[in-house]
């Protein structure tokens, strides 16, 4: 149409600038098709209805889309492109379409999107573009038919977990120390006033001659807290260690909660936020969704732990921290935590394999400098009875994998268990 609008502008013009009347004569042939087109022209109504398979989904798994498109009146041409967030990508049919409607038409339009990487996500943006029947008029339009979508982090394979030291009162899976009403098996001693006969070991009583008891250990929960640092993260090829954090610390909620524990979330850092302890697949959902939202927020506020609610922290709760230990406040938000009494583990996702030193001499120098530094900030947590494990993902079956992470703190904490006794 704009072609044909310049070509009838120029020739009327120059017939009017050059008095040459058989210009205007020239002008006729592109003037009447567009006078034609804008007579019969009509700017279509079209409408488009999107649905999404399902509102959850873990990474690598595939969410089907469907557009319904229909107009009010037939569409020589239609074009349509789906906008696709970073994140997701196009696993099987096309976002971009182009095709006709005709009359009391629609077209049905189905695709799958692959979740390559977690987090929220809405699909729904829809941009149109319709010509007319002479090709002579272009409409665009964009809809807005965002729906969320909730892309979960994939967990990690994980055979043991660290340990909590205490136990509450609460059923759970955990075996206690002490003695009482449970499963596993603790002692046998002589028959007291008060004692179930169920409980009667028969066989120890036919050997002594005497009523002999079984004693069990009872099975109780824990409260286990997930300390996410949110101050700051080292990038690298798209990765980072926030990514690699989040993914540790979903994988770790589950594993917890499905042990019956109260597992409680504290994402420390520029913005700060919280969940209370609970149980359930409930809770489950609650943490994950929480850890969607995490992001790294610039605050040069010093944030003290005094500031999370008291009930958050539960005393005797085993705190678990996920860190790359890059920010000081994150470190003395940690120190402070030991220094209160809580049972405390690190996590440390290390931020070495995104880093690399530089071509000169300095560089290499202020690297291995960097390196120390790091090597002491552990000494000090092991000085002050803290147990820190070395996480990086470069390769799942290597020896710095989260499994191999959780290893390292287990075996430390074994080892002062047995100092201290």
């Amino acid at each position: 149409m704009t072609a044909y609008a310049l070509l009838t502008a120029a020739f009327l013009l120059g017939a009017l600038a050059f008095r040459r009347p058989e210009l205007a004569v020239l002008a006729v042939p592109f003037a009447l098709p567009l006078a034609l087109g804008l007579q019969l022209a009509r700017m279509p109504r079209i409408s488009v209805a999107l649905t999404i398979e399902r509102e959850r989904a873990l990474e690598q798994d595939e969410v089907g889309v469907e557009l319904v498109i229909s107009s009010d009146r037939p569409v020589e041409r239609l074009e349509l492109m789906l906008f696709v967030p970073d994140g997701l990508e196009v696993a099987s049919g096309k976002s971009s379409q182009s095709f006709r409607l005709g009359w009391d038409d629609s077209r049905t339009i189905a695709l799958k999107l692959r979740c390559v990487r977690w987090g929220n996500y809405d699909v729904g943006v829809v941009h149109l573009r319709a010509r007319d029947r002479l090709g002579l008029l272009v409409w665009e339009t964009r809809l807005d038919r965002q729906q969320a979508l909730r892309v979960y982090p994939l967990p990690e394979t994980l055979q043991q977990i660290v340990q909590p030291v205490a136990a509450q009162v609460f059923t759970g899976n955990e075996v206690a120390r002490q003695k009482g009403e449970g499963l596993e098996f603790a002692d046998v001693r002589l028959f007291a006033p008060g004692d179930r006969v169920r409980s009667i070991n028969w066989r120890a009583t036919a050997r002594r001659n005497e009523l002999v008891v079984n004693e069990r250990h009872p099975e109780r929960n824990a409260d286990v807290i997930l300390f996410l640092d949110t101050f700051s993260d080292a990038r690298a090829g798209g990765r980072s260690t926030l990514d690699l954090a989040v993914r540790a610390t979903s994988t770790l909620a589950s594993r917890y909660l499905e042990r019956r524990d109260r597992v409680g979330l504290v994402s420390f850092g520029g913005s700060l936020s919280w969940l209370t302890p609970g149980m359930g697949p409930a809770q489950r959902y609650r943490i994950v969704d929480s850890l969607l939202e995490s992001e790294i927020v610039f605050n040069y506020t010093w944030k003290d732990v005094s500031v999370i609610p008291a009930r958050t922290l539960p005393p005797h709760a085993l705190v678990l921290a996920v860190t790359p230990l890059l920010d000081e406040r994150a470190a003395a938000a940690l120190a402070d935590l030991r220094g209160r009494g809580y049972d405390l583990a690190i996590v440390e996702v290390s931020p070495v394999p995104f880093v690399e030193p530089g071509p000169t001499d300095l560089d290499k120098l202020a690297y291995r400098l960097w390196l120390l530094r790091r090597q002491e900030l552990r000494a000090r947590y092991e000085r002050l009875g803290v147990a820190v494990g070395t996480w990086s993902d470069e390769d799942p079956l290597a020896a710095d994998s989260l499994e191999a992470a959780l290893e390292g703190v287990r075996a430390y904490r074994r080892h002062a268990r047995l100092a201290r006794g």
